[in-house]
């Protein structure tokens, strides 16, 4: 995986960055709705996030702690929400995830590997 920033430096030339993601592992509050088991801010003014899972975990049913475009980069993971419907979001795939009241959904992670998602917070609407 790469992530790669582009900019102007002070010579006025345009530069890459490689970004290499640590997964700082984070511990969770009691008060936490979104568990994770690693993260890396990856651009701190609009808060965009990349996440790693463990391929085991599962999050019993919860909100999104506030709307957000997820970008499923490696991994995957199963959603199922109050009727019952189960899918399966892999690689290349895009949730947006704005159910922060209600039921909330269940997901489970598949598949032998991490999943490694980034997270893009979105405006709140009016």
């Amino acid at each position: 995986m790469a992530i790669v920033r582009v900019y102007t430096g002070d010579d006025g030339q345009s530069h890459f960055e490689d970004i290499v993601p640590k997964f700082i592992k984070v511990e969770n509050r009691d008060d936490d709705t979104w568990p994770q088991d690693g993260r890396e801010l990856i651009h701190e003014p609009s808060g965009t996030l990349a996440r790693r899972f463990d391929n085991k975990r599962s999050n019993p049913w919860h909100h999104a702690p506030g709307r957000a475009v997820v970008f499923t980069l490696q991994g995957a993971v199963e959603i199922e929400i109050g009727d019952g419907t189960k899918r399966t979001i892999g690689p290349g795939d895009i949730l947006i995830a704005e159910d922060m009241t209600g039921q909330g959904h269940y997901t489970r992670e598949v598949g032998n590997e991490d999943r490694i998602s980034v997270f893009v917070p979105m405006k709140e609407q009016s």
